[in-house]
């Protein structure tokens, strides 16, 4: 499999996602935001608190596939499996970056 040349902020990202809600939130700007399931959640503390509510409800690992660029935005797609109906699935990870951290992300099908 080849390996994707993520930003680091991504890369990092991914690596985080499989630890806990303060890793994750430490790869975002204060004033970052997450837009998951239709909800959005805004900051550092929201963001941390998302992730540990959704690694409390769901195990699952994430394979990011590819990745590629629209004007700001980078769009990586992932593999993502766990114990959740429909696994494994592939969705999309829709970034914006700022000054080495990420701003905003968007998960999506």
């Amino acid at each position: 499999m080849q390996r994707l040349d993520l930003p680091e902020p991504i890369a990092a990202y991914f690596v985080a996602d499989q630890h806990d809600g303060r890793a994750v939130a430490r790869c975002f700007t204060p004033n970052g935001r997450v837009l998951d399931e239709r909800a959005t959640h805004s900051g550092t503390a929201a963001i941390e608190a998302w992730k540990d509510a959704s690694s409390a409800k769901y195990t699952y690992v994430a394979h990011p596939r590819a990745v590629e660029t629209l004007d700001r935005s980078y769009i990586v797609t992932s593999e993502v499996s766990g114990n959740f109906q429909g696994s494994p699935v592939d969705l999309r990870y829709i970034f914006i970056l700022e000054r080495g951290k990420i701003a905003s992300l968007e998960i999506a099908a």
